[in-house]
């Protein structure tokens, strides 16, 4: 009796420990198991609600405006593209070609169903690539491009400058002689004229992060000039265009080639975005919306690139605690967000690209 009775209490055993164990592991199970899930929804795709099985393709969109359509975060519109051979370079779709979505493996990808108005015969397309959609609205950049530069501390001081006109004038126009002394490189011909613009100052540390650079004209250096190109030598230009006039102490700097890269990819930072702010807006405005255009104090040494998309954030407001009496600081609220598209050493320039409230200078961007 006793050593059935000890058996009996043994095999109860087992089956208290048996049922402890699959209640723990249960409970684990379940503690674990939101977190697992939210990782993996944190890693695919979130798509908006109600987006379109199919979407035609039209003149004036943007690749931005389109994964806008489908994604709560457009700029993570690489992991949405189908890698299919007919989209192997998604930048080059057009106006009237259908994308189609669908799943795999529970992630959604959009893909080229089908070319609008494309002849099914073995040629190549012969649309203009500038017909091609283009990742951001180019006219908003292009001009701003040309016309403005951020220059390294130090480095205006050390390029050529005007030292007279012609005919003695202290100011010259269009197709105007100017004379230059300083250096300049054999291999350049063509030069744009430039004026110093403002600082840019980080405002944490207060270091010159660099000078912008005014647009005045461009002017070219004529032909016979070669062989005085020493720098205290006087080297004689002619002005071809201009947007004011050309002053005495002016600097010539060689034209910038490959200004924007056509296809950059909008994209979220590969490094962590720290002290990042919204330090200078162009065309003088106060408030900041769509469209603007703004300077970042961070850049290429922060490990920024072209493309790079970052949130902008407003510091909340300090409100005082009606109970303790006491001041508190509200959390910083998210407020739009702003593409990378020219990437300098210390500091970059922004299309800002959407905005749920107006923005201002000394507004934080950081990862989105």
């Amino acid at each position: 009796m006793v050593r059935r009775s000890a058996c009996r209490s043994e095999r109860q055993d087992r089956v208290v420990f048996t049922a402890l164990w699959l209640c723990v592991t249960l409970c684990a199970w379940l503690m674990l198991a939101p977190a697992a899930v939210e990782a993996q929804r944190a890693d695919t795709v979130q798509l908006k609600n109600d987006v379109p099985l199919t979407y035609v393709v039209k003149r004036g969109d943007t690749l931005w405006d389109i994964s806008g359509i489908y994604l709560e975060e457009p700029w993570r519109w690489p992991e949405l593209w189908d890698s299919n051979p007919q989209i192997d370079n998604p930048h080059l779709i057009y106006p009237g070609d259908v994308l189609s979505l669908r799943w795999e493996d529970g992630r959604p990808r959009l893909g080229l169903a089908s070319r609008g108005d494309v002849k099914l015969s073995p040629s190549v397309r012969s649309e203009a690539l500038d017909t091609a959609i283009p990742p951001i609205p180019r006219d908003q950049i292009d001009p701003f491009l040309r016309a403005n530069r951020v220059l390294e501390p130090g480095l205006l001081g050390s390029l050529a400058y005007v030292i007279a006109g012609d005919a003695k004038r202290i100011i010259s126009g269009l197709g105007d002689r100017i004379y230059v002394r300083g250096p300049i490189d054999p291999e350049d011909r063509v030069f744009g004229i430039i004026r110093e613009g403002s600082q840019i100052v980080d405002p944490i540390t207060q270091e010159v992060l660099g000078i912008t650079a005014i647009d005045i004209g461009t002017a070219s250096l004529l032909p016979g000039e070669e062989a005085s190109l020493t720098p205290e030598a006087v080297k004689e230009f002619e002005v071809t265009r201009m947007t004011e006039e050309i002053r005495i102490r002016d600097r010539l700097i060689p034209l910038e080639e490959g200004i924007l890269d056509a296809f950059f990819q909008p994209k979220a930072p590969d490094v962590e975005v720290e002290n990042g702010y919204m330090v200078a807006v162009t065309s003088g405005v106060t408030q900041v919306g769509p469209m603007n255009i703004v300077t970042v104090n961070r850049g290429a040494r922060e490990g920024l690139e072209l493309g790079d998309v970052l949130a902008i954030y407003q510091t909340g407001e300090v409100v005082k605690d009606p109970l303790k009496n006491e001041m508190v600081s509200l959390p910083d609220v998210r407020a739009g967000v702003l593409m990378l598209f020219s990437v300098y050493e210390k500091a970059s320039y922004g299309l800002v690209l959407t905005a749920t409230r107006p923005l201002s200078v000394g507004d934080k961007v950081m990862n989105p």
